[in-house]
């Protein structure tokens, strides 16, 4: 029972520093190979249709994208 106990605290104690860690950077846990997005996969799911918050995102991407060119291009004064 006291192996029970003490791998319980130690999971508890491991939970409370990233739990601490995140508080401070506010970034989420990430694997340092770059993920599912090195292997040229947008999202987890196999639905056809994205989600409100992926075509929140295609959208924001697509107007950063859109504003970086237009910066890009030369101006007639």
């Amino acid at each position: 029972m006291i192996y029970f106990i003490v791998t319980f605290v130690f999971f508890l104690l491991f939970i409370l520093a990233m739990t601490i860690g995140y508080f401070f950077n506010k970034k989420s846990i990430t694997g340092s190979c770059g993920g599912m997005s090195s292997l040229g996969i947008d999202k987890a799911c196999g639905c056809p249709d994205p989600c409100d918050s992926r075509l929140q995102k295609n959208k924001e991407r697509a107007e950063a994208t859109r504003i970086a060119g237009l910066k890009k291009q030369p101006r007639i004064v």
